[in-house]
């Protein structure tokens, strides 16, 4: 990928002889399209999923999106829909039926574990949840109504990764629909479906859009799965992302790379001093040379995320706040991605968000670096630790 990567960001799809030559895109903001006959309107009737009828299928600024995706994971196609847990909902759901069997590792984002353990479970879906670190744990998971295999590698908290291509080889063996979380790494950084993953998805609202400005989800996989899943559940589920936020994401895209390395290289330089500060118990980051899955995790990421965990190493909650209300340069928030740094603390927050059947340590503050100067985030992190 790495020498159309340019053209993939901004260039592929965009037709600029259709639009004038515009350098930006053209926002197709329109619920629906007119025809000059009932022919031609039957036939746009009878291609919903590629041609512009109404914008809940198909919509050309969406299209050029939904091209730039597919591309990035190296895959056939892309569905983009209104958030990430869209994504998830809909790539999962496209493909089960009441009685069906699937296995998820433990620890998914928390609104992927209501569905699983929720939503499906009132449809007689089933879930086994297990320790995706060994390929063994999903043997022994089989069952003969086991249908797909989810997994989130590396999860957004504590980063825990599985054997992509393992895991990708049992599903073929086991004729199951494989599906993967990439929001973690974004394709920059890993692609699973060359790895044999069936199905890719994202919170695109986090490093595929880049500037806490849109929600957004992401399927993407080859042109049969695609298919299927807009023949069967889309239209009907209308999880559509409207044309103005697919052209925020667009304009988000020209500069992932850029973002995404960036992030990257400051958590290269602050995690190794985290480790060794006094304060700090734990630091939870795929590529730590204290990690035990460092091999697994440079083996299927060319670099990491630039998002990571600290265990603070407090008596109690009001430590960790003291910590987290000392930063000065990192917001509280939620989510990932963007050009801003972020703090997630776990303590207090334990109760009401769901955090699946193995909990998260109380301690824990997921750290996002964003685009700031990395020695101004650095100095942050340090004066807040000592006041722990």
């Amino acid at each position: 990928m790495k020498e159309n990567l340019s053209h993939i960001l901004t260039s592929l799809g965009e037709n600029r002889e259709e639009y004038y030559n515009a350098v930006s895109p053209a926002i197709a903001q329109t619920s629906n399209f007119s025809f000059n006959t009932v022919a031609e309107m039957r036939r746009a009737l009878q291609d919903e999923f590629g041609t512009p009828f109404y914008t809940r299928g198909f919509n050309p600024t969406v299209n050029i999106l939904r091209e730039k995706l597919a591309a990035l994971e190296g895959c056939e196609d892309a569905l983009v829909c209104g958030s990430g847990s869209a994504a998830v909902s809909t790539a999962v759901m496209g493909f089960l039926k009441a009685g069906d069997h699937v296995i998820c590792v433990q620890k998914p984002y928390s609104w992927t574990y209501k569905l699983l353990n929720g939503m499906l479970r009132r449809f007689g879906v089933e879930t086994t949840f297990i320790d995706g670190s060994e390929i063994q744990n999903f043997e022994a998971a089989l069952q003969n109504n086991t249908r797909m295999v989810f997994i989130e590698s590396p999860n957004s908290m504590t980063f825990e990764m599985q054997d992509i291509r393992a895991v990708a080889a049992f599903a073929k063996r086991n004729n199951l629909i494989s599906l993967i979380d990439n929001s973690y790494a974004s394709p920059l950084f890993q692609q699973p479906h060359l790895m044999g993953i069936d199905l890719v998805v994202h919170s695109a609202t986090k490093f595929l859009n880049g500037h806490s400005d849109v929600v957004a989800g992401a399927i993407c996989g080859s042109k049969t799965h695609i298919q299927q899943l807009f023949a069967n559940d889309w239209m009907t589920l209308g999880p559509s992302i409207s044309p103005n936020d697919a052209w925020l994401i667009i304009r988000g895209l020209r500069t992932l790379e850029l973002r995404a390395n960036r992030s990257a290289e400051t958590a290269e330089k602050i995690v190794p001093i985290l480790e060794n500060h006094p304060n700090v118990e734990k630091v939870y980051w795929p590529f730590s040379t204290s990690n035990p899955q460092e091999k697994l995790a440079k083996s299927q990421m060319s670099r990491c995320s630039g998002m990571f965990s600290l265990a603070i190493k407090a008596d109690d909650a009001l430590g960790v706040e003291r910590f987290c209300d000392n930063l000065n340069h990192f917001l509280l928030a939620c989510s990932w991605g963007g050009y801003e740094s972020l703090a997630f603390p776990v303590c207090g927050l334990a109760q009401s968000i769901s955090y699946t059947n193995s909990p998260v340590p109380w301690n824990l503050v997921r750290m996002y670096v964003g685009i700031e100067d990395s020695d101004l985030l650095l100095q942050d992190l340090l004066q807040a630790l000592d006041k722990v």
